[in-house]
């Protein structure tokens, strides 16, 4: 990826992840269990049904220590079965 991430953030920051996926019962827990992979904590996720209940935006906040940390957040996040988007 040829983001520019490093000139925007001054790392470590708090840093925000929104994950669009598949509306399932497990979508928090395995994007949660990915995040703890990559940046071990505590995380609440908050998540919020699409209109017609077909998907869930799942947002969770992580503490990212570099440019190649949020990459490698974003590429294991987008890795996920029912995952769709990750802004």
């Amino acid at each position: 990826m040829n983001t520019k991430f490093d000139e925007l953030l001054d790392f470590p920051c708090d840093f925000t992840f929104r994950v669009m996926g598949v509306a399932s019962n497990s979508l928090a827990d395995e994007i949660i269990a990915v995040v703890q992979q990559h940046a071990p904590g505590d995380y609440s996720p908050e998540v919020r049904p699409s209109s017609k209940g077909n998907y869930h935006s799942v947002s969770v906040s992580v503490v990212v220590t570099s440019k190649q940390h949020v990459e490698t957040l974003y590429r294991s996040l987008s890795a996920i079965d029912d995952v769709r988007y990750v802004l």
